[in-house]
């Protein structure tokens, strides 16, 4: 491993952590959360299951499926019970804005640990927001259905059918974790001071926020919708390139090759049909976008990430474009209180040295 001393470097090769709840190899393109290829987990495990393997391994007490399945359910309506406080306090904020909001309002619940709380209040805050915006009354959350089928079903205010249930299920298992990203980092530093799980998902949510992590599903779509036909698109990728624009939903930090989470998210959205966004266009999309990214910048490679197909699949899902952001966190919230779990069972302040570069005195 390389470690840097230049800050500029943005701390690249520098391991802030030693953890058992994930693993990146960006050369091989490989995800590996709580022990399995994320593919894997994807197709075998729900969010639920993958919940309680991320919390035993933080905590290194057994957690099961069923166990974290109850604690989730009553995490719903222990939020649901403080809407009437919250949503007051949200109203006529841009969305991202409200859910930070919300998210920094919830509170302990009595008899019920601080994860599940949290991880618990995520799709209550994400559809009682959407239908605020739209002038309609949150719905109550039902703690017999699935993390993931209730989240739809309080937002849109119908029943899910199963295949929709199915693949949000396997995008919130797909996003619950992603090694020491920056929103991960921020909220183990904020565990790491001893202060409780709700201020450092709050820190963990703050950061996803930035376009750099977090906040380009969105802009995926405003791409499709402005290359709008087959017959445009290589000369609006071409255009784009040539003014050195950013084509959304490709290149990634880590990986040097295809994200794995981008194949996992294609499949869940092949399998929900023509839903949506017309997937032939999509892949042709994907397919030119490749080419002449390769071409254009042919000693880096830039191939498909996560939120191509993550901007598909909600669009696919009815999810409104607003909400992209507070639905990853529902998810990716598995992960942050894990991690601030895991870091605080070290006892140790993450507290790193910096280079001075300004002026001395004589």
């Amino acid at each position: 491993m390389t470690i840097h001393s230049n800050p500029a470097a943005g701390l690249d090769g520098v391991a802030a952590a030693v953890t058992a709840l994930s693993h990146v190899d960006g050369e091989k393109g490989e995800l590996i959360v709580a022990g399995s290829r994320i593919g894997e987990l994807a197709d075998r495990t729900d969010f639920e299951g993958l919940v309680a393997r991320l919390w035993a391994a933080a905590t290194g007490r057994e957690v099961d499926a069923a166990e974290a399945r109850r604690r989730l359910a009553r995490g719903r309506l222990a939020a649901f019970e403080r809407l009437p406080a919250i949503l007051p306090a949200t109203a006529g904020m841009p969305m991202v804005d409200a859910f930070r909001v919300a998210v920094a309002a919830v509170a302990p619940v009595e008899g019920l640990e601080a994860e599940a709380a949290i991880v618990g209040a995520m799709p209550v805050l994400a559809a009682a927001l959407v239908r605020q915006a739209e002038g309609r009354a949150p719905v109550a959350p039902d703690p017999d259905r699935g993390h993931a089928a209730d989240l739809l079903r309080m937002m849109r205010g119908d029943v899910a059918n199963a295949e929709e249930a199915k693949a949000l299920d396997a995008y919130l298992v797909t996003v619950a974790d992603h090694g020491m990203n920056a929103s991960t980092f921020a909220a183990r530093v904020v565990a790491s001071t001893q202060a409780n799980l709700f201020m450092a998902v709050t820190a963990g949510y703050c950061a996803l926020t930035g376009p750099l992590h977090g906040g380009a599903p969105e802009p995926v779509l405003d791409m499709l919708d402005s290359i709008a036909s087959k017959d445009r698109i290589a000369g609006w990728i071409d255009e784009a390139l040539k003014r050195g624009e950013r084509l959304m939903g490709f290149g990634h930090r880590i990986y040097k090759v295809r994200d794995p989470r981008a194949d996992v998210l294609k499949r869940a959205v092949e399998r929900l049909g023509g839903r949506g966004t017309d997937l032939g266009f999509a892949a042709e999309v994907e397919a030119y976008a490749r080419r002449a990214l390769e071409a254009a910048k042919p000693d880096r490679r830039l191939d498909t990430n996560v939120e191509f197909y993550t901007a598909i699949l909600l669009d696919a899902l009815k999810i409104p474009r607003r909400a992209f952001t507070p639905v990853f966190a529902a998810g990716r919230s598995a992960g942050w209180t894990a991690h601030a779990l895991e870091q605080q069972r070290t006892g140790r302040l993450l507290r790193p040295s910096s280079i001075y570069a300004g002026a001395k005195p004589e």
